[in-house]
């Protein structure tokens, strides 16, 4: 098990480069672009897949060396190995336009991914595991989070399952979805900044994609998208400044 999460943490930057390549199908941009909801983030925010990829190889090599051997980190290896292979492969259907499938794909590894970020995470005794464990797969988690409504609402304007002429009246309560999601998980890992950081930045891309959009009810979306994003940073500061400080393992 160790070295197929390795493996799957170098083979997600690989099938990514393949698919923005075209060699799959039309990159996502494109696709973005084919199919404008009030909820897609400017072409830069995606930019942080690259970190997301560079430390979940770090998580691999941390786990493929470390001496530990618990329950633990059995179980996180697995969630992370089924998370890594799911999102390789959310990445080849999306591109291959299968977008149901490419739904479901994203939900589950948001779950696998979630709960080995909490795994990874959560503290006891004020105690917090090695920082190669929770950053990198709190990052993934939090900015899947914020992704699986991207996908929704794009599923929703490519086939048409609700007017696309006026997308405010269900973006607005897929927001209101997004920050059930991202404030309750933020309280279950305890302010984790770093689960908190992509969420952030996905919704500050969101704020700048949708104030320069002509599409209707652009500018609401924007302003509730930085309404958000400032309400998970006061939320994960309320934490930090009021959870005792976690020690590392010696």
């Amino acid at each position: 098990m160790k070295w197929l999460v390795l493996l799957l943490a170098l083979s997600m930057p690989l099938v990514g480069w393949l698919s923005n390549s075209g060699l799959f199908g039309p990159t996502n941009g494109e696709i973005s672009a084919r199919y404008p909801t009030l909820i897609v983030a400017a072409g830069y925010a995606f930019a942080i897949w690259g970190p997301i990829f560079a430390l979940d190889v770090v998580f691999g090599l941390g786990q493929l060396v470390s001496a530990e051997d618990s329950r633990r980190l059995r179980l996180i290896r697995r969630f992370t190995a089924a998370g890594f292979a799911l999102t390789s492969l959310w990445m080849v259907v999306f591109t291959r336009q299968w977008f149901w499938l490419a739904l479901a794909v994203i939900w589950l590894s948001l779950g696998c991914l979630l709960a080995a970020a909490w795994l990874a995470s959560h503290t006891r005794r004020h105690v917090r595991q090695p920082w190669w464990q929770w950053l990198p797969l709190s990052l993934h988690a939090g900015w899947v989070s914020l992704a699986v409504f991207l996908n929704v609402a794009q599923v929703i304007v490519a086939f048409e399952l609700l007017p696309v002429e006026d997308m405010l009246p269900w973006t607005l309560p897929l927001f209101g979805l997004a920050a059930v999601l991202l404030l309750g998980m933020l309280a279950t890992l305890r302010g984790n900044p770093w689960y908190a950081l992509p969420a952030v930045w996905g919704l500050m891309g969101v704020y700048v994609r949708q104030i320069q959009s002509p599409l209707a009810g652009a500018t609401v979306a924007a302003l509730v998208a930085l309404a958000l994003a400032v309400l998970l940073v006061g939320v994960a500061l309320k934490y930090a400044l009021s959870a005792p400080l976690p020690r590392d393992p010696a």
